[in-house]
């Protein structure tokens, strides 16, 4: 009887801690990216509840450092011309052709779609991906200036800017090369890292 007490009392304590880790906040809840580029600071906050995997891969990326040095090598216009959306995170803008950016390298570890509830507005942080498999987020991702309904249930959403969306407009403001949503002087991402919430000054 005491045997079975016991473990009745057990399996109570390991449910209770398993509550309060699922519902409760925890320490990846407060966790932003910092963005340090040549025109200025964006700090992101994750979504971890919208979308894990995507959270997860970013800052595995970030952490090892995968971003720094990349560009943000694409304005993403609307059928008017107007930006909204700048891109970045690929690796091949470090060094490579400005012919192969935005394909990504053979290799990259993939992530499956994780489609929410959640709008592409402004200040939105979200996967890019092959247009023919929402399964094929790499590293590449986009930071929203303007809504775009559009997208809504066609990209995972990870991610919001809470810090420096002026840096953002900034960016999504530079001159175009002709015919193409690449811009002239692509912005560098010189540093990305993670941190906790109340570190960042």
């Amino acid at each position: 009887m005491k045997i079975k007490t016991a473990l009745v009392g057990f399996a109570l304590l390991g449910f209770v801690l398993s509550a309060l880790s699922c519902g409760g906040k925890t320490a990846n809840d407060d966790e932003v990216a910092v963005l340090e580029t040549s025109y200025g600071r964006i700090v992101i906050e994750f979504l971890p509840k919208v979308a894990p995997k995507h959270t997860a891969n970013f800052k595995a990326l970030a952490q090892d450092g995968f971003f720094d040095g990349t560009k943000f090598h694409r304005i993403v216009l609307d059928k008017g011309g107007k930006p909204i959306a700048i891109q970045g995170g690929d690796p091949n803008t470090i060094a490579g052709d400005p012919a192969t950016w935005g394909q990504g390298q053979p290799g990259q570890n993939t992530v499956p779609a994780e489609f929410s509830s959640m709008k592409h507005e402004r200040g939105i942080v979200s996967m890019a991906r092959k247009g023919n498999d929402i399964n094929s987020g790499t590293s590449q991702f986009f930071i929203m200036t303007a809504a775009q309904p559009g997208f809504d249930g066609q990209y995972s959403i990870f991610g919001r800017v809470i810090e420096g969306m002026n840096v953002v407009d900034t960016i999504a403001r530079a001159p175009v090369v002709q015919r193409a949503e690449r811009p002239v002087d692509p912005v560098v991402l010189n540093r990305a890292y993670v941190v906790m919430r109340d570190e960042v000054k």
